[in-house]
């Protein structure tokens, strides 16, 4: 028998409520070089998260790392919590800079709280019937562009945010982020993302998402700085800002688990 190659490992909560076991959860596995596709989407299956981050060094200056987004069933072109997370590990000083699949992102780290710089989403007001019925809802859609697409439904408040019951077996044929929000109670903003399409009915918290919700609701607030909640079973807080074209999120970030990966 060969010796099985080892692998770092992490376990990152990112975007909590300050407190380990709230945020959605990533997995964070810096890599020296890259092992063949089939075996990153065989590792991301093994952890079962609704992500898992891979990152290899890189020598050139417009980013220090490459990073990819797997979750258990496919590679997506968008993941915030899982770069927070890959920030909070791979940060030595006050900025890294991984190149993706959209674009270079950007994890800083001030005072303690990390910010994530994402491309903002153009949004445009539309219909999307099978994704209403899926969800059991009526209210006002967006479309936004970029990243894993998505579907953005006003409702009236919280409560009815929390009350959404999707119908997930129709969810996971609509090629999209599927988000409902509202009005926060104790944030500016509510939401819940549901991200059945790419294997996951339900994600605690999605950068991804806010690329939409941000300009989305610095438009019906008025103002580019707010706070937002994700307010399913896990949830967790982020602090928003929208930049011209840039989308920031801060949050905390907690490491949960760190030990080695054997394949």
């Amino acid at each position: 028998m060969t010796d099985p190659i080892t692998l770092p490992f992490f376990q990152v909560d990112a975007f909590t409520d300050g407190r380990p076991l709230s945020g959605n959860p990533a997995a964070v596995m810096p890599l020296d070089q890259w092992l063949p596709d089939e075996i990153l989407q065989a590792i991301a299956a093994e952890n079962n998260l609704s992500e898992t981050a891979f990152t290899v060094p890189l020598d050139g200056s417009a980013a220090d790392y490459h990073l990819r987004w797997f979750t258990p069933t496919v590679e997506v072109d968008l993941c915030g919590h899982a770069t927070l997370a890959s920030g909070h590990i791979l940060l030595k000083g006050e900025r890294v800079r991984f190149q993706t699949r959209s674009g270079v992102l950007t994890v800083t780290r001030e005072d303690g709280v990390l910010t994530l710089d994402l491309p903002a989403s153009r949004l445009t007001q539309a219909s999307a019937d099978e994704a209403l019925s899926a969800l059991g809802v009526a209210g006002q859609v967006w479309r936004g562009e970029g990243g894993n697409g998505a579907i953005l439904v006003r409702l009236h408040d919280e409560a009815a945010v929390r009350a959404v019951r999707p119908d997930f077996a129709r969810l996971r044929g609509i090629d999209s982020l599927v988000m409902v929000t509202a009005p926060g109670e104790k944030t500016d903003i509510a939401s819940r993302v549901f991200a059945a399409y790419h294997g996951i009915d339900e994600d605690p918290v999605t950068g991804s998402a806010h690329c939409a919700l941000v300009p989305y609701w610095a438009a019906e607030l008025g103002r580019n700085a707010f706070t937002a909640a994700q307010v399913g079973d896990r949830g967790g807080r982020l602090c928003c800002r929208l930049a011209a074209d840039r989308v920031r999120l801060g949050g905390e970030a907690l490491t949960v688990i760190e030990g080695t990966f054997r394949i």
